[in-house]
């Protein structure tokens, strides 16, 4: 049958189902568990039984009141509110400049964009970025999309992130650049990254997405490469509907990542000031674009929920990290399990747990358990990111083998943290877990 006689549907799925090609040095999964002996697929929870949802609603009536009074001046396109936002937010994380727009995958784009149309980087199609094995699909794919070739690496196996010590053996003279994903809080080996970046003059980006408030050696994540993207997401630790920012202490990728956000016009540059501001001058300057730009902004309705959250952010951390600490103390010494190791001064966006021993090659099974007790799960990000089909789209290379993500992959899954207390709802997790271990052994 002809592609073009084949309906969407059937596209979606056929690409859902296409063979990911593992290459020689990437080890293989084994059979799924479901297909033995335990029967996982009755009595199945509504949404209204979870007792342990991986994400909390951090408004109130402060949020919901600023809405309403924003409304209320008509003003709901990005102006003031987000560029006081954006200004807040860059003091409070102690970077020159942030730009905020309509998401954390955004935010992504922009860096890369960025990076690739000042020529001072060096950048281009062709060029090679080195990123870690397990991180998001936008993480990736802003690259890309603008022909950077992706050289994939191992994680470390305790804290998650790209593992330092494999970067120096991807390097090539292609390699232009490392990609920092701060997983789950945790922050990133940022003192031997940045030794390998300045030693061989590659371009240090973060993904901060995920690991708000993080500090690595006292200084905030998001806050040690060229640029680095957050997000606003509900299940994150600031949350605007839908919204993200770029940091960064570099003044040319702040104008032209807000030339780029806007259409890639140069009406929201900062020197527009400098400009002849008469009547036919700002005539002609209306609809002046200069670089390929695109659509992104938030709304001031993201910009005032942002003020409002971040007010309250400090709070919102100080019982992330309770929680956390009540989480280690129960899962920290079992030998069914470990979780992310935090050396500094994690975030905590949620709580990660790879299965040993006995319990090893039964996550199906844990998942299920977990899911009939009201705890809702997900998997560690997209573990090993290369056995998704989009693959099949991007010019990437393997280097080494992924021995520790394929292991997140097959044994990993996170619960959620919030801004409330857990105890109660980690006390079930680890009762269910436990309850589980003893019955199969």
């Amino acid at each position: 049958m002809r592609e073009s006689n084949i309906s969407i549907k059937d596209k979606i799925r056929l690409l859902s189902e296409k063979p990911v090609s593992l290459k020689e040095y990437q080890i293989k999964g084994k059979e799924s568990f479901l297909n033995d002996s335990f029967v996982l697929n009755k009595n199945i929870k509504n949404k209204e039984e979870i007792f342990y949802p991986l994400a909390h609603s951090t408004w109130d009536h402060k949020e919901h009141n600023a809405i309403i009074d924003q409304l209320y001046t008509g003003n709901l396109t990005m102006g003031e509110k987000v560029e006081s936002f954006e200004k807040s937010f860059a003091e409070h994380f102690g970077v020159k400049y942030a730009i905020m727009v309509n998401s954390g995958s955004s935010a992504n784009l922009l860096i890369a964009a960025a990076l690739i149309l000042l020529s001072k980087y060096d950048f281009k199609k062709g060029d090679e970025i080195i990123v870690p094995s397990l991180g998001w699909s936008t993480s990736y794919t802003p690259f890309t999309q603008y022909g950077i070739k992706l050289k994939f690496v191992d994680i470390d196996y305790q804290t998650l992130n790209i593992d330092s010590e494999k970067i120096n053996n991807a390097i090539s003279k292609k390699t232009k650049g490392v990609l920092a994903i701060n997983i789950l809080g945790n922050p990133s080996e940022f003192n031997k990254i940045k030794e390998i970046c300045d030693k061989n003059k590659l371009l240090l980006i973060e993904d901060n997405c995920e690991s708000l408030g993080a500090k690595y050696s006292k200084k905030y994540t998001g806050s040690f490469g060229v640029a680095a993207s957050h997000s606003f997401f509900f299940s994150h630790h600031i949350q605007t509907i839908e919204g993200g920012m770029i940091t960064t202490d570099d003044r040319d990728i702040f104008e032209y990542a807000r030339s780029l956000r806007a259409h890639g016009w140069t009406r929201d540059s900062i020197e527009k000031k400098s400009i002849n501001d008469t009547p036919i001058a700002k005539f002609r300057n209306s609809f002046n674009f200069i670089l390929p730009g695109y659509n992104l902004r938030p709304n001031e309705l993201n910009g005032v929920l942002g003020l409002t959250q971040l007010q309250k952010f400090p709070n919102f951390l100080k019982r992330r990290k309770e929680n956390a600490r009540i989480f280690k103390k129960l899962l920290g010494n079992q030998t069914y399990c470990s979780i992310q190791k935090c050396d500094e001064d994690s975030s905590w966006h949620g709580f990660s747990i790879l299965l040993e021993g006995s319990l090893k090659d039964k996550r199906d099974h844990v998942i299920y358990e977990l899911h009939q007790n009201g705890i809702e799960t997900r998997p560690i990000l997209t573990g090993n990111f290369l056995k998704n089909s989009v693959c099949s789209f991007m010019n990437y290379e393997i280097s080494g083998i992924l021995r520790n993500v394929e292991a997140v992959d097959r044994r990993g899954f996170f619960v959620g943290n919030s801004h409330i207390n857990l105890e109660n709802q980690l006390l079930r997790l680890t009762e269910t877990i436990n309850k589980f271990h003893k019955k199969i052994n």
